[in-house]
């Protein structure tokens, strides 16, 4: 059934035209009506006039549709406080009171930088009805005073609430460190920055300034951070040996150019030459790859006294270099590498780092990384060095090099009596969860395979800075690279 709506006394002839509306439609229905149009024309920028004009339209609407009651009148209602949040952003709410005795078909806040904003202005629409409601502002300018009132509407018209000022934040600069360097080679190295705050705006650049001199700058060196993280790690990459560099995080945001503290470090050079012990009777022999070592005989064996760093099976098979973590776990094949992958720091005194199945005659086809006429360690040739040196509790300080070119701290037990020479090569463990990166424990930690074999666990020998001790054991774990050291047949 269709209903003829008719002006009513009270509403002039020339304000809206004859309507026909179902029959059952009653306010909450025209409410909805509002809100439903209201989400149509919010996403297409809406003119402020034409806002205007789609509220009083509306207004006149009910006024035509309800018969212009005589016991309602305009709402009632408070604005809330002001949060501000940022310097875009802030958050308010209102509490319509009372509806005037007529539904309230729209609700929401109203702003502008003049006083007394009305939805001539910037507005939000957060509902219909009484009570409390919650409104976000956004898009403001920084460092801007605001005045906002809640604004709630019925048949008879648009209320305000109370007036309340606000100021947005003003943008500052960001505010950030420079991150620790880490798995410094002669070529390269790791920072970063960590951004504490970003001053109120967006971050638009981030990265890490380098420089041969104090206090870098962008207008130099630096190394750009494309992840919008308030954390970035930066590779610092072609630098020079033995050379000190200078870092300082950066960060760009609308308000200038900020940088972190700044940090130096000095790229890794040829480690010291090794140490020998003086008055004994050192013999020498080559492996494949004409690299050069000293002997030494202790006890009934004869050894050679310094990591091996031939990348040669004896036989001329080339053992491949595996640089990438991921590819290294995935060995079931022999592989070697140099800490941290530098070759240039770290050859001539610490040697290689070799998996398992350089060792393991059973993995490897049957080779021999040791020159000829020598072998890998075993398990009971280790043992029986250990016991002619007195056993684990002094043997590793009468083994280990003296003084402190390679371990990072030294004490009296050190005194290589020996001649063996122990260095702190350090192992290479992607897995390992007790350093941050694949490589750990260099000048601290000297660790040597040995041939022994107790599937599934492999022979291991090691030793420590600042203890007297040597330990033996048996681990599961194959991919692990260690140093090697060579008996003689």
């Amino acid at each position: 059934m269709i209903a003829v709506l008719r002006l009513p006394q009270c509403v002039s002839a020339g304000v809206l035209p004859r309507i026909k509306l179902p029959a059952s439609t009653t306010d909450t229905t025209v409410a909805s009506w509002v809100l439903a149009w209201h989400n149509f024309l919010k996403p297409k920028i809406m003119k402020k006039t034409f806002k205007l004009i789609t509220l009083t339209f509306f207004a006149a609407f009910i006024a035509a549709f309800s018969g212009c009651k005589k016991d309602s009148e305009p709402p009632t209602l408070n604005t809330g406080d002001v949060f501000v949040l940022a310097s875009t952003y802030v958050e308010t709410s209102g509490v319509v009171t009372s509806d005037g005795g007529a539904q309230v078909i729209a609700r929401g806040v109203c702003w502008s930088t003049t006083h007394n904003p009305t939805v001539e202005d910037n507005t939000t629409l957060d509902g219909t009805g009484t009570g409390y409601f919650s409104s976000s502002i956004t898009g403001l300018s920084p460092n801007t005073t605001y005045y906002v009132r809640a604004y709630a509407t019925n048949r008879e018209g648009t209320s305000y609430g109370n007036e309340v000022a606000f100021t947005s934040k003003a943008i500052t600069l960001a505010t950030l460190t420079t991150a620790s360097i880490k798995l410094i080679t002669s070529s390269s190295a790791i920072s970063g920055g960590n951004i504490i705050s970003d001053g109120g705006d967006a971050i638009t650049d981030r990265g890490i300034c380098l420089s041969t001199t104090q206090l870098p700058t962008i207008d130099g060196t630096k190394i750009p951070d494309d992840n919008s993280y308030d954390s970035f790690t930066s590779n610092l990459t072609g630098l020079n040996p033995g050379t000190i560099y200078f870092v300082r995080a950066y960060a760009v945001n609308g308000a200038g150019l900020a940088y972190g503290n700044q940090l130096s470090f000095t790229s890794g050079d040829k480690a010291s030459l090794t140490v020998f012990k003086s008055g004994l009777a050192y013999d020498s022999v080559s492996d494949i790859d004409g690299n050069n070592y000293k002997t030494i005989q202790i006890g009934k064996k004869i050894w050679i006294a310094e990591n091996l760093r031939t990348v040669k099976f004896n036989d001329g098979t080339t053992i491949p270099d595996v640089t990438g973590d991921a590819d290294w776990v995935s060995l079931t094949t022999p592989g070697y590498c140099w800490y941290n992958n530098d070759a240039y720091s770290n050859k001539d005194a610490y040697g290689a780092l070799y998996n398992w199945y350089v060792v393991e005659a059973a993995s490897n086809g049957g080779k021999n990384i040791c020159p000829d006429g020598w072998h890998v360690s075993s398990g009971t040739e280790w043992a029986a060095l250990i016991t002619f040196l007195g056993g684990e509790a002094v043997a590793g300080g009468k083994l280990k090099e003296t003084g402190t070119s390679h371990w990072l701290s030294s004490d009296d037990s050190a005194t290589n009596e020996s001649g063996f020479t122990a260095l702190p090569g350090g192992l290479r463990d992607p897995l390992n969860e007790w350093f941050e990166y694949p490589f750990g424990y260099i000048g601290s930690n000297g660790t040597w395979w040995s041939t022994t074999k107790d599937s599934p666990r492999l022979g291991v020998i090691w030793t420590y800075s600042e203890s007297s001790d040597i330990s033996s054991g048996m681990i599961d774990d194959s991919i692990t690279g260690r140093s090697v050291r060579c008996v003689k047949d």
